[in-house]
């Protein structure tokens, strides 16, 4: 790769080959000019194993105070389920690039990031990069149906196990099967459409209301305890697409959550 040290302008992204993958160039070329300026120790306090693993995940992707508005209450009785979710398919993008600010809190503890990730959902490929607020890289890593490859992780993390298969978790759960299969069962409410169905060791659930009958909601239990959740906020509609501007997931069995703003979308 050619070193042109840290003069890099914005846009310019001509020489990155991740920019063919999928990544915007001029956002990795940032980062990758800060590698030699790692410091010896992360830029957050020590905490083990499990905060190490969450601090990260807080660059992919919670506050207690929801800074999104709330879901509108739209009548959904008369609603038919599988229009509803043929109508939610083909809104949704099948690639994509992201650019989010992401508020991490655990143990009282808040952490700020911003994470650069590239979705394919056709595939269920995603690339990602992140670096914390001082601009400092963490981690670049991909991964796909086949599994997860790191390709830059900072040593604090690498030494304290498998941690990308975390990461690679979370970008999952966020951004691959928003649908539930034909075979879900079904409830309707008043304000909202319920699927569930079996999921690994134990059930998951979506459930689609507001305006546009959007999912809002992804939930999955284990021996009828809720082991994780994830909230979208705000879709907002680009070039016949909807992205959410928010994205809250609250890991239960872990104890932390993710609060995720989108700032910029390109297709």
């Amino acid at each position: 790769m050619i070193n042109r040290g840290c003069d890099i302008k914005d846009g310019d992204s001509s020489y990155s080959p991740l920019w063919q993958r999928g990544v915007r160039g001029d956002f990795l070329n940032k980062l990758n000019c800060l590698i030699g300026k790692i410091p010896p120790r992360p830029p957050f306090p020590k905490g083990g194993y499990l905060t190490a693993i969450l601090i990260v995940l807080a660059c992919l992707h919670g506050c207690a105070v929801i800074p999104f508005q709330k879901t509108s209450h739209v009548p959904m009785d008369s609603a038919d389920p599988q229009a509803l979710l043929e109508a939610f398919r083909h809104k949704s993008p099948e690639s994509f690039q992201v650019m989010n600010t992401i508020v991490f809190e655990y143990n009282w503890n808040k952490f700020s990031g911003i994470g650069y990730i590239y979705v394919d959902t056709a595939e269920k490929a995603f690339k990602v990069v992140c670096m914390n607020p001082m601009g400092v890289k963490l981690f670049e890593l991909s991964g796909d149906k086949d599994g997860i490859v790191p390709h830059f992780v900072l040593e604090q993390f690498s030494m304290q196990g498998n941690f990308a298969a975390t990461v690679g978790e979370d970008i999952r759960r966020i951004y691959f099967e928003l649908l539930p299969s034909p075979s879900a069962r079904i409830k309707k409410k008043k304000y909202e459409i319920k699927f569930t169905e079996p999921a690994g060791a134990g059930t998951m659930e979506y459930i689609f209301a507001g305006a546009g009958g959007y999912l809002v909601e992804k939930k999955y239990y284990e021996e009828n305890s809720l082991n994780w959740g994830i909230s979208y906020y705000e879709y907002q509609e680009r070039d016949g697409r909807i992205y959410p501007r928010g994205i809250i997931l609250n890991n239960y069995k872990y104890g932390y959550s993710l609060t995720v703003k989108l700032k910029d979308v390109r297709t």
